[in-house]
């Protein structure tokens, strides 16, 4: 069974699927969910929903309810439309970007009118078809930064795929008028520090720099925002804070403060397989709770890959991989649970195929 951190944990991060949720409301709750591999992030909804299908997943991309865009530590991810505004005003960053267009030989003092009027009015558009756009100015990986150029000035999204390939569309033509950030920074630090333990505690400042890519002092200070909501959680060696149990009236959190997740602990997963880049993997900075350092490398083996999960009780007990549907495990020892684990194989099988899940 699962240790109490763990447990809290597993829930926070939905990974009890608790029923109901939709991908726009676990994306809320998440706050954000990788995707710099759509395929990826798409099972990471299948770990956290019984129902969920790829189909629900994309409809709520299309209608712009869920947004890939740079976020947290200036990875892709899938964020709610309404948290774009503050999330992004806290967590954009161009300086890698400014540098990289360099590299690409991409200079200039209008490059950012220059991916403005390329993008404006046309839709989501390709990588080579925004390079036709370009005439030249910019090629390859290029034309990904001078995206990434308009993002960090709310111009510019990703879109939905096109033939498996990534998109990119202005944010006047997919919300209607381009993204306005959160002009007043304490106001969206106490969001941030609200919304991350909503899908975190127990957490630390610590946890919250290494997921958000703040520094650790932004970090302390966020936390301290909203300091009078918080409490200790049991094992305080990191000082770890905790929300509040809902249940308990003297501690029912008010409107600014973080609220609990959807469901309680009961019924935490005895094993999931959870993809690579998971939010349970990359959502706190100290990862020993749930992974033991013999089998470190088998997770993230190098070159920024890191390897889908399978989990027990909230501890990472193996990897596994897909070919198509095909689902291969890979435990560190030999597994128990053996019908558990069948049962997560044939259920991924079911969501990447459009099946009915069992």
């Amino acid at each position: 069974m699962p240790d109490d951190l763990r447990s809290a944990r597993l829930s926070a991060q939905l990974l009890h699927r608790p029923p109901g949720l939709g991908a726009g409301e676990m994306v809320g709750h998440l706050l954000a969910v990788q995707a710099q591999d759509v395929p990826s992030a798409l099972l990471a909804f299948r770990a956290r929903s019984a129902t969920v299908t790829v189909e629900e997943v994309e409809a709520a991309w299309q209608a712009r309810e869920i947004v890939r865009v740079w976020g947290p530590r200036g990875t892709l991810h899938f964020v709610h439309r309404d948290d774009l505004p503050w999330l992004l005003a806290l967590t954009r960053n161009d300086t890698g970007t400014l540098r990289r267009l360099a590299q690409e030989g991409v200079a200039g003092d209008d490059l950012l009118a220059l991916i403005d009027r390329a993008l404006a009015g046309q839709g989501p558009l390709t990588k080579a078809e925004l390079e036709d756009r370009l005439a030249g100015r910019a090629t390859g990986q290029g034309v990904v930064h001078l995206v990434a150029l308009a993002a960090f000035h709310g111009l510019a999204v990703l879109g939905p795929l096109r033939r498996g390939k990534p998109t990119y569309v202005h944010t006047a033509d997919w919300f209607g008028a381009p993204l306005a950030f959160e002009p007043d920074r304490d106001t969206a630090l106490a969001e941030l520090a609200r919304r991350y333990l909503r899908a975190h505690a127990p957490a630390t400042p610590d946890d919250l720099a290494a997921w958000s890519g703040l520094p650790l002092g932004t970090a302390r200070a966020a936390f301290g925002l909203v300091a009078a909501c918080l409490e200790d959680a049991p094992r305080g060696g990191a000082r770890l804070r905790t929300v509040p149990a809902a249940a308990r009236p003297d501690s029912a959190p008010g409107p600014s403060c973080p609220r609990p997740g959807p469901g309680g602990q009961e019924g935490v997963p005895a094993v999931r397989l959870a993809p690579a880049f998971d939010e349970y993997l990359l959502g706190w900075a100290d990862r020993t709770l749930i992974l033991d350092e013999r089998h470190r490398r088998a997770v993230f083996p190098g070159g920024g890959i890191l390897r889908p999960l399978m989990l027990a009780d909230g501890v990472i007990e193996g990897t596994w991989s897909r070919k198509g549907e095909q689902v291969t495990l890979a435990p560190f020892e030999q597994p128990e649970a053996a019908g558990g684990w069948a049962a997560e194989a044939a259920d991924v099988r079911a969501f990447l195929s459009g099946s009915p899940r069992p």
